[in-house]
């Protein structure tokens, strides 16, 4: 990371102050419908709003298992959903973050509801969150960054639906280890390289950001919630000093972007403002690194790559990505610099 260090000691002198423009009018992209990605593969990526309809039918269609680890749960037809699948006869389980008050109370309900439900043992010493979101209903899984809030369905955020079964069951052996230590037995999963990534235990998603990262050679196309994270950024900046392509697109409330984007534009880096509407968020942790996309619930700061437990996945396939390029650039053409 010396070259890291180095770009940064550059960098700094050069970064002015810049504050955002809000939107005055809301995208006409937040809270629509969204899309699936093209094609009936084995993956697929949502947006927005119908986000819910993949996690209703998914819930709704399950046979034998539904495992849910959400780190904001307070949807009440959710909740209800969950119930239902518990009574007719599937096995339902549930990880929610106890510093959530929704969340403790849909623990509450589901209790009701006869449905299992356990509290992540989070750090309050280290100021840790458990950010997973994370649905798996039989054979297929949901991870992304939307929660599942009572108002979640007004950000711009994405998930991605997949039935690769080898990434179905490496998600299911994250969900089994977050059960065991939220009931009082540890036993953390072992680094393995793949397609899914946690942050806590290990640094799996800063390794594969800082990987992708460091292989771009044609683009950086990414939309984030928060950025802080120092070598990130200097990554960024190496990134686009070698010929990438590099774009971001911001979301404007979060006073944390605003010294961030200054110093990556000293660096040639383009860096826009999401147009969100009032009491909405560009919610998106995602990135396409030349063919290969990561998404997932880790902001890119110190918190998200090493503090909090979180859970990201990668996929190369196309379908997924031209999806997420027609987006990105419906959004970049919208956002204001």
């Amino acid at each position: 990371m010396v070259r890291v260090a180095c770009l940064l000691l550059f960098l700094l002198p050069l970064a002015g102050c810049s504050s955002p423009a809000l939107a005055s009018n809301p995208s006409p992209y937040m809270g629509r419908s969204g899309e699936a990605g093209v094609g009936p593969g084995d993956v697929r990526l949502w947006q927005d709003g119908a986000i819910f309809q993949l996690v209703g039918r998914m819930i709704d269609s399950a046979h034998a298992r539904v495992l849910v680890e959400m780190y904001e749960l307070g949807r009440t037809e959710i909740v209800a959903s969950l119930g239902a699948a518990q009574a007719r006869g599937v096995v339902v389980r549930v990880i929610t973050d106890p510093t959530v008050r929704a969340s403790r109370d849909s623990s509450g309900q589901l209790d009701l509801l006869g449905v299992a439900s356990r509290a992540y043992p989070i750090d309050d010493g280290r100021h840790q969150i458990d950010h997973v979101k994370l649905l798996i209903a039989d054979a297929e899984a949901a991870v992304g960054g939307m929660n599942w809030g009572r108002h979640s369905e007004r950000n711009h955020d994405y998930v991605l639906e997949t039935r690769v079964a080898a990434d179905v069951d490496r998600l299911a052996l994250v969900f089994e280890q977050d059960w065991a230590l939220a009931g009082g037995r540890p036993a953390p999963l072992p680094a393995w390289t793949g397609a899914v990534a946690q942050t806590f235990p290990g640094t799996g998603i800063r390794d594969v950001l800082e990987a992708a990262l460091g292989r771009a050679a044609r683009r950086v196309l990414a939309e984030v919630y928060t950025l802080t994270d120092p070598a990130v950024i200097a990554e960024l900046a190496i990134a686009s000093r070698r010929g990438a392509d590099v774009r971001l697109i911001l979301d404007p409330n979060q006073e944390y972007n605003l010294y961030p984007s200054s110093l990556l534009r000293s660096a040639g880096v383009d860096a826009r403002w999401y147009p969100v509407p009032r009491g909405a968020l560009l919610h998106a942790k995602i990135g396409l690194f030349d063919d290969e996309l990561l998404l997932g619930s880790a902001n890119w700061t110190l918190s998200g790559l090493g503090v909090n437990h979180e859970l990201d996945i990668t996929t190369e396939d196309g379908g997924v990505i031209a999806a997420y390029r027609t987006r990105f650039e419906a959004d970049w053409s919208r956002s204001q610099e």
